[in-house]
């Protein structure tokens, strides 16, 4: 950047915070103060009439910065000689900017820390007025900043407030940039101090040109000891000091391009020596450690590989490859835009022309289409009167050949449904005679089955109490078990007769229940042919009374089911055995 072009930059703010009123311009006493300080600043001497007769055609009202340009440019800038302290002429015009358009009460950097921001963005600003810093360049600052204070770099995070950025402005001026550093939006969870560091330590590296620093011991020329001393590395230079502070500077070395940087064996107990040969004398140095020793001799042939080259230094030579890339890619994109314009106007002749045509042809096809209109208007009116008289005939004979149809369908119907109902009949009364066929073999089969259930009950029971009067017999005495062992044996003989005789019985009821099943089935199949002839006949006719079976009598319930047998036959079985079981009993 040209050193004219460096403080153009910090005099636009000066002349912008004297605009109060955002007019874009400034009244002549404001200037008259505003270039007396510049003048001071930059030790140039001050010519007060230069300015009353450089505007003395226009002695009324404020002059705009277009009208001031050519005096700053003529009294002022081309009298720069570059001998005036550049830090302090920013800070004259910090201070005539900042106190009218920030407000630092929010924020969680100092004064100073905002002041070396400011700065930072002059440096890093496009050159077009008004001043503002594009995306790039505060992503590239950022990046610098977060390395700065150990921090570790979001990108999601900045992609995020770029799409923020990209909706509103795509650009941010100085007071939105320091505003953004000092909310601590890029810096969470970093202390003050650390943030100010971090701010100081770009602003070293992009304004004041320092390319590397730190502590390392330097050798003395006159008395040979060693002491420790703040290095502080720039371009074409490099000093030191007496403390980082920089308060006390002890000497500098001028790096031109025969200076080098070389390494030096250990001696005298040092460590990580290297030394620095310049035109006029050689110095050694020893760095902390090795790492510090390599990387402070790779900075310093990196400044004499640049002298040699006569490049600036390595931040400012990218920042302007940074810039000619972006008007590359602005005159691309301005060159497709242009082309682009061009193919549209161009389609949009073709548009025309195309449309023209289209026209022309739907015009033609129009004439065309009334004329094959009109003629088959007349042919069809013709055939509309020969298919109106042959539909009218047809129409009538269509009609006298339904009501034939019809009356010959409905007599069909009439037929068929009186032989329907008379088979529906025949059907009806053999589907009675089977459900009252099947009621009564379920009768048979319930009684049946009852008896077979109430004897082989009272032959359990009988079973039973046999079988308890015989353990109670045996556990009286053992002198009577002799006597009674036939008696026992004669007795299981007969429980073994009576156990087959209830086998015979458990037999006939599983038959019995059989029967029931089968009998039940038919009784069911009955129902339903019953329930569906009742329905048709219902249907057809609605006035047939069906006949219904009879009610069923109260049967008898075992804890095997319902009984197979009636009352009758039950007291005839248990006299049966209780005949049976007297004779037993005798012939013991």
């Amino acid at each position: 950047m040209a050193l004219r072009d460096e403080l153009l930059k910090s005099i636009w703010h000066a002349f912008t915070s004297l605009d109060v009123d955002k007019s874009g311009k400034v009244s002549k006493s404001q200037l008259k103060v505003l270039s007396h300080n510049l003048c001071t600043v930059m030790k140039i001497p001050h010519d007060p009439v230069a300015l009353e007769e450089h505007f003395k055609d226009d002695d009324e009202g404020p002059v705009s910065n277009q009208g001031y340009m050519p005096y700053l440019n003529k009294f002022i800038l081309d009298k720069v000689t570059g001998n005036f302290d550049l830090h302090d002429f920013n800070k004259m015009c910090w201070t005539l900017s900042n106190r009218k358009n920030l407000d630092l009460s929010q924020l969680l950097i100092s004064p100073d820390d905002a002041f070396k921001i400011w700065c930072i963005f002059n440096f890093l600003s496009e050159d077009r007025y008004p001043l503002t810093i594009v995306t790039e360049e505060i992503e590239y600052f950022l990046r610098k900043l977060t390395e700065a204070i150990g921090g570790s770099w979001v990108e999601e995070r900045f992609e995020d407030y770029k799409l923020q950025l990209n909706m509103k402005q795509q650009s941010l001026n100085a007071w939105e940039l320091i505003t953004l550093v000092g909310s601590g939006h890029f810096s969470k969870g970093i202390d003050r101090q650390a943030l100010s560091m971090g701010v100081n330590e770009v602003y070293q590296e992009l304004i004041v040109d320092v390319l590397k620093q730190g502590y390392m011991m330097k050798k003395g020329h006159k008395r040979k000891n060693w002491t420790e001393r703040w290095f502080m590395l720039k371009p074409n230079s490099i000093s030191y000091y007496v403390g980082e502070d920089l308060a006390d500077q002890k000497g500098e070395i001028l790096l031109d391009r025969n200076c080098s940087a070389e390494p030096l064996p250990d001696k005298d107990g040092k460590k990580c020596l290297f030394f620095i040969k310049s035109s006029h004398k050689s110095f050694e140095i020893s760095a902390s450690d090795k790492k510090r020793k390599h990387e402070w001799i790779l900075a310093i042939q990196t400044c004499v590989s640049l002298l040699r080259q006569g490049r600036p230094a390595p931040h400012r030579e990218a920042r302007q490859k940074r810039r000619e890339l972006r008007l590359k890619q602005q005159a691309e994109q301005e060159e497709l835009e242009l082309r682009m314009s061009e193919l549209q106007l161009a389609n949009e002749a073709k548009q025309l022309e195309l449309e023209d045509m289209r026209k022309a042809l739907e015009e033609a096809a129009t004439n065309a289409a009334e004329e094959e209109q009109r003629r088959l208007q007349t042919q069809t009116e013709l055939q509309d009167r020969y298919k109106t008289d042959l539909e009218r005939e047809k129409t009538v004979r269509k009609k006298m050949e339904e009501q034939v149809a019809q009356k010959s369908t409905e007599l069909e119907q009439y037929l068929q449904r009186v032989r329907e109902l008379e088979d529906m009949y025949r059907q009806l009364e053999d589907a009675l005679e089977d459900e009252k066929r099947a009621r009564q073999e379920e009768e048979a089969v319930r009684r049946l089955q009852a008896r077979l259930l109430e004897e082989e009950a009272t032959k359990r029971v009988e079973l039973e109490e046999f079988h308890l009067r015989q353990q109670r017999a045996i556990s009286e005495t053992e002198a009577e078990k002799q006597e009674l062992e036939k008696e026992r044996l004669a007795k299981e003989s007969a429980l073994q007769a009576a156990m087959k005789q209830l086998e015979q019985l458990e037999q006939e009821r599983q038959g019995a229940v059989e029967q029931y099943q089968t009998v039940m089935k038919k009784l069911e199949d009955a129902a339903n042919n019953t329930k569906t002839w009742k329905h048709k006949v219902a249907e057809h006719e609605g006035m047939l009374r069906l006949i219904q079976p009879g009610s069923k009598g109260q049967q008898m319930i075992t804890n095997w089911g319902p009984a197979a047998f009636s009352d009758g036959e039950l007291s005839l079985r248990q006299k049966q055995w209780q005949e049976m079981k007297n004779q037993t009993t005798q012939a013991q």
